[in-house]
């Protein structure tokens, strides 16, 4: 039983991966969920095909690793954040979809909650800005619109949670209703000095407190697997938000280290350790994965368009038959020629959060080609992700700490071997890959190794982490600076109004 089971369940599909307990991957299998687009600016999933699509993956992956339940010594799970689902505690049934993370109906909500002054408030103890991305709002809204929502919540017949809580209920079938500390904090109701929610904050939203989750550390029991399920029981031993579990995944355990998540979007995180730390450039607050009671913390900034700019340019301009080819084009001319492009498709994230910016593309001339174009939309992947990385290293030092001398990467994009030149070349420091780049569902099954004695510590973990390759920086300095000022003139021309 030195097997680990993780679920990893994202917006955008359903997966499980078997580790060993070197962390390597035996198999993995995936299914995609459905999207569902109610009215411009909605997202919602159904909660009933998240749980089957990943209990499916789940039966899927230990038929194709020829594994039974027997052979896996815990289940980790890691999950979208702030997701929302409400469901019946005596049905197990939810009472609406799931509204996304992405969802922005809950802004008019947000507005408010600003207008009125609440918003130090909320910083102050969740560490977050108000806005519609995180979850408070969300539920708020979902108790204002169903009917008899609100009644039922005030007689305490339902049950909140984000999704990792939502699988943990079926999974044990209805046996626990808790979350980690890591997906709490995201949900704007959390006070992640004390972790505990936030009576105030449940009160000025009108949330009853006997709809949340039990919150434990990332690392914990968590009750077991349905024998039924899998065909034996399983304890689940470790559960954390999807970038938290990529941050522990990735080894990053003591402050200053940071990893860069290069997906549809950019997720950077830095762990600042045992400090709560208020972002003075633009960035989050939230708690890191808690591998116990202990609280840890992370600094965190989003890009919003990140890989999507390689989607854009395949299925908007044409210029790609696919996204593995950008590389190749962007490689055939030597620099972007002048060319400069913000992919502001949905507004900026961090640390600028302008949501009416819009997309530019500028320095075109007459010899600027498609290749030019593709070469400046990976550089802004790089740029963005810089942006953030100065922002964390300006908060670490006037915390009293030394600016991030080491990123650790990941994700989907991360193989590209020009944008991470680019990356370390703009922020003068070495990017390092994986051996393991699957370190968001590594993360969770590390976890559950730990809660579950089949590790002794983080210090073990630490040293089973490998790089893949080091992405040394070749730029001189004052030639990056004078990139990242071009950068930031082309960030004012996108957000001008």
């Amino acid at each position: 039983m030195t097997y680990l089971l993780a679920l990893d369940q994202g917006t955008s599909s359903s997966r499980s991966i078997v580790f060993d307990r070197q962390g390597h991957v035996v198999a993995q299998a995936q299914q995609e969920l459905p999207q569902i687009y109610p009215q411009p600016g909605w997202v919602e999933h159904d909660p009933r095909l998240i749980w089957q699509t990943q209990i499916d993956t789940a039966r899927a992956v230990l038929k194709q690793a020829g594994l039974s339940a027997r052979d896996i010594h815990a289940v980790g799970i890691t999950n979208q954040r702030e997701t929302t689902v409400v469901w019946n505690r005596k049905t197990g049934q939810p009472i609406h979809h799931a509204i996304v993370w992405q969802d922005r109906r809950a802004e008019p909500a947000c507005a408010q909650l600003r207008e009125q002054g609440h918003a130090g408030l909320i910083q102050q103890r969740t560490g977050l800005l108000v806005d519609a991305y995180f979850s408070a709002t969300k539920l708020q809204w979902i108790l204002h619109h169903v009917p008899g929502a609100r009644a039922q919540a005030e007689a305490g017949e339902l049950a909140f949670g984000t999704v990792d809580s939502w699988l943990m209920w079926q999974l044990t079938g209805g046996a626990v209703h808790a979350t980690d500390v890591s997906n709490a904090a995201r949900t704007m109701l959390f006070d992640i000095r004390h972790n505990r929610w936030d009576p105030d904050l449940l009160a000025l939203l009108g949330i009853p407190a006997s709809l949340m989750p039990e919150v434990r550390p990332s690392s914990a029991d968590y009750g077991q697997v349905r024998p039924e399920l899998l065909g034996a029981p399983i304890r689940i031993g470790g559960v954390a938000g999807d970038q938290q579990s990529a941050l522990f995944g990735q080894a990053c355990f003591r402050a200053g280290m940071a990893k860069n998540t290069y997906g549809t979007g950019c997720f950077m995180l830095m762990h600042t350790g045992n400090t709560f730390q208020t972002s003075k450039n633009g960035l989050l607050t939230t708690s890191a994965a808690q591998p116990s009671r202990q609280t840890e913390y992370a600094i965190e900034g989003s890009v919003f368009v990140g890989g999507a700019v390689v989607q854009w340019l395949r299925d908007g301009l044409n210029a790609i038959q696919a996204s593995s080819e950008v590389q190749t084009l962007a490689q055939s001319v030597p620099d972007a020629g002048g060319v400069m492009m913000v992919p502001a498709f949905t507004g900026l994230g961090a640390p600028y959060w302008d949501p009416e910016a819009r997309g530019t593309i500028t320095g075109i001339t007459r010899g600027t080609t498609l290749a030019h174009i593709a070469r400046a939309a990976l550089e802004s992947i790089a740029f963005q992700s810089t942006a953030l990385l100065q922002a964390m290293s300006r908060d670490a030092v006037a915390a009293g700490g030394s600016p991030v001398t080491e990123l650790r990467v990941d994700g989907g994009a991360c193989v590209n071997d020009l944008l991470m030149q680019m990356q370390a070349d703009l922020l003068g420091i070495p990017v390092v890959r994986p051996a393991v780049i699957e370190t968001t569902a590594l993360g969770a099954a590390y976890l559950a190794g730990l809660s579950t004695g089949l590790y002794a510590g983080t210090d073990e973990l630490s040293d089973q982490w490998r790089a893949e390759r080091s992405f040394e920086p070749s730029l001189g300095r004052a030639h990056a600076e004078e990139r990242m000022a071009h950068w930031e003139r082309a960030v004012r021309q996108a957000t001008a109004t």
